[in-house]
């Protein structure tokens, strides 16, 4: 028998995201697995128990909530990233065969889309060397469409390539033509020239969304003030840009 886990997308935030491949996958889940990253970041599992408890026709499922280990702040990046994601292999594979009958449905809920910037497909790879399982990814709506939907704009200029990159990338290689910047906590945004176009978004999908857009001469200095602001009254944030050079 062979233990099955569904990586689930679940969109950026709001319910209606949620697909109907996804619903279907989340009545046939007996237990979710969850991280609990902390008492700033409960609002993310509670939102999560909301989903479930919203599609879920039947009860009976259960969550079961890891601690998540913590990632290395004094190492190289590549070193500290591979050295969380083998620690989160390791409480995962325990949880799994603590938790989940030998042919039981366990999921992992991800935030927007699995294949975007997820650490959760990596992590499952290494799972499945130690634990049998065999696993299945449903997609979801990511926060780049929500922030294009929000902002109403096309993701790309017409006959153009579009960049998907990280705010530490950015910073080091700089920007050419369009761009979606995730994960930078610095606003490497700030480096750009002055005239590039940036759409910004924050908590996409949610009751505390923030949306801003312009360009980084005019609008740059109003988002860093606004993005710790907003983190540091939640305790966490995620957002993500688009930056256009016209």
């Amino acid at each position: 028998m062979t233990r099955r886990i569904h990586v689930i997308g679940i969109g950026a935030g709001d319910p209606d995201y949620v697909t109907a491949e996804a619903v279907r996958a989340l009545n046939d889940t007996q237990v979710f697995f969850a991280m609990d990253k902390g008492e700033a970041k409960t609002d993310l599992v509670a939102l999560r128990r909301q989903i479930c408890q919203r599609f879920i026709q039947t009860p009976g499922y259960r969550f079961v909530e890891l601690a998540d280990p913590q990632r290395a702040k004094d190492a190289e990046y590549r070193t500290a990233v591979a050295e969380w994601h083998a620690a989160r292999a390791a409480v995962w594979a325990d949880a799994i065969e603590r938790e989940l009958a030998p042919d039981g449905v366990g999921a992992f809920l991800a935030w927007g889309d699995p294949s975007l910037y997820d650490s959760t497909l990596r992590i499952l790879e290494t799972v499945a060397q130690r634990v049998e399982i065999s696993y299945d990814v449903i997609p979801g709506i990511t926060a780049i469409q929500a922030l294009t939907a929000r902002h109403r704009i096309p993701l790309n200029d017409i006959g153009e390539p579009v960049l998907i990159t990280t705010g530490r990338r950015l910073a080091a290689d700089g920007l050419a033509g369009s761009a979606v910047v995730m994960l930078d906590g610095d606003c490497a945004f700030r480096s750009c020239p002055p005239q590039t176009r940036i759409w910004w978004g924050a908590y996409l999908g949610t009751p505390d969304e923030l949306l801003v857009s312009g360009t980084v001469g005019e609008v740059g200095e109003k988002i860093a003030k606004l993005r710790a602001e907003a983190r540091a009254g939640h305790g966490w944030i995620m957002d993500t840009y688009l930056l256009r050079h016209r």
